[in-house]
């Protein structure tokens, strides 16, 4: 039996964006709703159950990083950003308000596409009901069926990105990573990225992990990566 068609939540003011989209969307068998100013997208993301948000920043009635950190408080939802502001400091905020991931208009659709299954896939929306997989290290712990997060029995609101790269290192703890390695195995394709992307990623979950009094665990290992370990492991 195939799988249904996956939901998608396109937020956007300008008409020509939103019929190029949408109908490149359906002809790649995505479902589509179309909300054309901001505090629409928030109601509807609120609302429906969607696989994935693409929201642009200038908005009409709520801009879309307000959108995208008021639907962050209740969902876990995957969200690109697609917006004509293209600067360091644009992207950067951007992912901070919660988004997986940015891409700038102009834009190649197949790009689009690729970065929409890629996250839909890592998401964990495609795959088959299996059992339940509990990580555990130090006072973290994640199950990866649930996607649920505790550090020390607190609930821990992580993005859908934030949580795959907590997800990589519990799996390969002590293991050094390279940016380009984490960039790979965390967004799934090797995107045109400056690996600043995951300097930022790393600052965005250490503060979370922070917050709830967890341990330093995520360690920078000059000219090399990160790692994930407890600090008394470093001096062995």
């Amino acid at each position: 039996m195939p799988n249904s068609p996956k939901k998608i939540l396109l937020v956007e003011d300008d008409p020509q964006v939103c019929n190029l989209v949408k109908k490149g969307l359906q002809e790649a068998n995505f479902n589509v709703d179309i909300a054309n100013d901001g505090e629409k997208g928030l109601l509807l993301a609120q609302s429906l159950p969607y696989d994935l948000v693409i929201l642009d920043q200038m908005l009409p009635k709520m801009n879309g990083l307000d959108v995208c950190k008021k639907i962050r408080v209740k969902s876990n939802v995957p969200i690109i950003f697609l917006t004509a502001l293209g600067t360091s400091e644009n992207i950067a905020l951007g992912l901070n308000s919660g988004a997986d991931d940015y891409l700038v208009k102009p834009f190649k659709f197949i790009e689009l596409t690729a970065r929409i299954n890629s996250i839909i896939r890592r998401a964990g929306i495609n795959t088959v009901e299996v059992l339940p997989t509990v990580y555990k290290f130090s006072s973290i712990e994640l199950n990866d069926n649930t996607k649920v997060v505790k550090v020390d029995g607190q609930l821990a609101t992580l993005t859908s990105t934030e949580y795959k790269l907590l997800l990589l290192f519990l799996k390969t703890p002590e293991k050094v990573f390279s940016r380009q390695e984490i960039l790979e195995e965390v967004w799934g394709i090797n995107f045109e990225l400056s690996t600043n992307v995951v300097d930022v990623y790393i600052n965005y979950l250490r503060k979370k992990l922070d917050k709830l009094n967890c341990p330093k665990l995520i360690h920078t290992v000059v000219g090399m990566g990160y790692v994930f370990r407890e600090e008394n492991e470093l001096s062995k």
